[in-house]
């Protein structure tokens, strides 16, 4: 049994923690999967690295109206997919490597799976079927998420071939044919992937709009868009799943109208993910985990045993990679001062979803602010009546931004259209600085004609303060 004076749990955000700062600590890194973590292996880069693409490849589909004619004569997936992951893959190697080799003298990096065994103490099975015993005085848990499989005959006895977000980016051939079960971003973002590319597309959600979890404007504007793209089964529920000739898969899903018969070369299931605490054990070193299974933390980012710490999926409510780096370096300063211990801050957590139309977050929705009782006032700004707008023929896509009627300070924006994650970052940046939706509309220059604009005219349309602040507003 080997002792360290620290042991990180998962190499996404938990990698950056480790800083020459440490430099002095025996330190051991334990990894069962890829280095780089969700994001880098099978989240954010890679999806974005065909979102792209499939922005170029669905281009005539805006143009025509604009005047221009095109169409798409080909996609390369084989091709698409070996650039995009021939740029990982090697990012994760050398990141491996980085961590193991001679410019790392005191770190040792374990590839297997951990599982707490007692009072920090981690048996890790290593991928070379030998196992290893560690205790640490410090511990940082940063073992991420996973895929959820539904409870569906043919999905959870493993009898239909299946996909999810870890694995469909690397099929060998662009499918003919896709069904996507599930509403939430990781669906939406899939179902423009490979609609773009000329795939018949069908989506299956239980609930009545997909995005549900976005503003109630936001989320039936995209279901409105995506359904007249593909195929979209809202309210529906698969009841079975089972396997054809050749790959495919014949899916059984109850409707309102009654059961219908959905086939597709290929099925991804892309249902959210769920955090990996219970995998670890993390109970049986004292660790709580919440009724979401997350572990519990603090606002240092402290579990509930001294000297473990916990970020990322695993512990978050939101399963973003800017929050994880953020919690990342939060769990860094305080292992290096714990007499100045510093709070993450979560309190205006932005959040995107790179479809078409593109869509960007961050605050309150109108939905929770009526459920709270909090007075706010809201103003939705279309693209259509700013020049940029104008320019694109935009008539369906806004930005609606949410105020504390009193003082003016933003409670939450909204954004569904064009660079939406860009258009709303002066809002992000107004929110955390306290500005009032005044002084952040009239406090600068807004380039004409640009989509920032739609955040100026937005801010503007928004009624005057009424409580003391209404002074210097």
């Amino acid at each position: 049994m080997t002792h360290f004076d620290l042991v990180i749990i998962g190499t996404g955000s938990g990698n950056s923690v480790i800083g020459p700062e440490f430099d002095d600590w025996s330190i051991a890194v334990v990894e069962d999967g890829k280095f780089g973590g969700t994001c880098l292996n099978v989240g954010c880069i890679p999806t974005k690295m065909y979102v792209h693409p499939a922005e170029l490849a669905d281009a005539g589909r805006h143009s025509a109206r604009l005047g221009v004619t095109q169409r798409l004569e080909a996609v390369d997936w084989p091709g698409m997919r070996d650039r995009i992951f021939g740029r990982i893959d090697a990012i994760e190697t050398g990141g491996r490597a980085y961590r193991a080799g001679d410019e790392c003298p005191n770190v040792t990096v374990f590839a297997g799976r951990g599982t707490f065994t007692g009072h920090k103490r981690l048996r890790v099975d290593l991928h070379d079927g030998s196992t290893a015993e560690i205790t640490a005085d410090r511990w940082v848990i940063a073992a991420g998420s996973r895929a959820v499989i539904p409870d569906i005959p043919g999905l959870s006895d493993g009898s239909a071939p299946f996909h999810t977000s870890d694995t469909v980016m690397r099929i060998d051939d662009l499918p003919r044919s896709v069904v996507i079960i599930g509403g939430g971003y990781i669906a939406a973002e899939f179902g423009h992937v490979f609609s773009s590319f000329g795939t018949e597309v069908t989506q299956i959600t239980r609930s009545p709009q997909l995005l549900r979890s976005h503003d109630e404007d936001v989320s039936a504007a995209f279901t409105a868009a995506a359904s007249a793209r593909y195929r979209v089964l809202a309210g529906a529920n698969p009841s079975s799943v089972k396997a054809l000739g050749e790959g495919g898969v014949s899916l059984v899903v109850d409707t309102e109208d009654g059961p219908v018969t959905v086939e597709a070369e290929l099925l991804l299931v892309a249902t959210g993910r769920v955090p990996n605490g219970d995998r670890l054990a993390v109970d049986r070193t004292g660790v709580d985990l919440d009724e979401s299974g997350r572990v519990v933390v603090d606002a240092h980012q402290r579990t509930t045993v001294d000297g473990i710490w916990a970020l990322g999926d695993v512990c978050s409510p939101w399963a973003l990679k800017h929050v994880a780096n953020h919690e990342a370096r939060v769990v860094k300063h305080n292992l290096a001062h714990p007499e100045a211990p510093v709070a993450a801050d979560h309190r205006f957590v932005p959040a995107a979803v790179f479809t078409d139309p593109q869509i960007a977050s961050v605050g309150w929705t109108e939905r929770e602010l009526v459920a709270r009782g909090i007075p706010y006032v809201a103003k939705k700004q279309w693209y259509a009546d700013i020049a940029a707008g104008w320019a694109r023929e935009d008539t369906h896509n806004f930005l609606k931004v949410l105020a504390d009627p009193a003082t003016g300070h933003l409670l939450g924006a909204h954004v569904i259209g064009p660079e939406a994650a860009t258009v709303i970052q002066p809002l992000i940046q107004g929110m955390h600085f306290g500005q009032t939706a005044h002084e952040i509309a009239r406090g600068q220059y807004w380039i004409h004609p640009a989509l920032p604009e739609l955040v100026e005219n937005a801010l503007l349309g928004l009624p005057a303060p009424t409580g003391p602040a209404a002074a210097t507003a």
